[in-house]
């Protein structure tokens, strides 16, 4: 069934909406607070997969280039959500989370649940910028294609090695208390965060196609530009930061002199 692209993006909007408000309901009942992000992750997932795969009306794109941007979001939201799901349930609250229910107070709830709606309004960005990329109408395989490809494996499997290794120096009993500077977590203080951006830049690159000729596709570049400011400017890296100079004291403020906080190895 081939549908228009304001009826895909309703249903696409709708869809989120809903997801983020019953991960709402379950940290409103008591439920931990990493089901939030567990829930996102595997929402824009299947929101990017939907997008690539959608006929739609005015939107071909080229058949196999969908398949592959389809393909690649949904490992990434498998992969991360798995992993934020295992960790969930293995371990406690998110401080993140934590902090900001502390702050808003008895108001959490209703605060909380505008704050998740928000959060499902970033995925509608970040699966628009799928559409993009999966409807480039160049035909064929481009050598962008490949370049984006590999930006997404990269960013997949990079994020993978710093959840890895941050797992690996948690499990260790000499490690309580000690903040974590082995791996890539020697070279920048959130390599997760950098990765998790270079893997939106990858379809940006599809989007944009070898020539730069499809105007539509430089609106992809929305999708790393909102995915850096997230992390390194609202929830990702300042909050988490304060929970760590909170929780590590001096031993993190010593770390933060020695390791950039997101582009590794480079000085800040």
């Amino acid at each position: 069934m081939t549908v228009t692209p304001a009826t895909l993006f309703l249903c696409v909007a709708g869809l989120l909406s809903l997801a983020m408000g019953l991960a709402w309901l379950a940290v409103a009942r008591g439920g931990k607070s990493g089901w939030v992000d567990a829930t996102w992750s595997f929402g824009v997932g299947a929101a990017g997969v939907a997008v690539a795969l959608a006929s739609v009306e005015g939107w071909e794109g080229d058949p196999w280039r969908r398949a592959l941007v389809a393909a690649v979001a949904g490992v990434w939201s498998l992969r991360l959500g798995l992993h934020i799901a295992a960790r969930t349930l293995r371990g406690g609250e998110d401080p993140r989370y934590a902090a900001l229910q502390e702050e808003w107070g008895e108001s959490w709830r209703p605060r909380l649940f505008a704050f998740l709606q928000i959060q499902a309004a970033a995925a509608f960005l970040l699966a628009a910028t799928v559409f993009l990329a999966a409807r480039n109408p160049v035909p064929g395989l481009q050598w962008t294609d490949l370049a984006g490809m590999a930006l997404l494996v990269v960013a997949v499997a990079g994020e993978g090695v710093a959840d890895a290794q941050l797992a690996r120096f948690r499990r260790d009993p000499a490690s309580n208390g000690k903040v974590c500077d082995i791996g890539l977590w020697g070279l920048s203080r959130h390599p997760n965060y950098f990765f998790q951006w270079l893997g939106w830049m990858g379809y940006a690159v599809v989007a944009i196609g070898p020539a730069g000729a499809w105007l539509p596709g430089w609106a992809a570049l929305a999708g790393p530009a909102f995915m850096y400011w997230l992390l390194t400017r609202a929830s990702g890296i300042p909050p988490l930061e304060a929970h760590m100079i909170r929780s590590r004291g001096q031993s993190y403020e010593d770390y933060r002199r020695r390791v950039n906080a997101f582009w590794p190895g480079l000085k800040s």
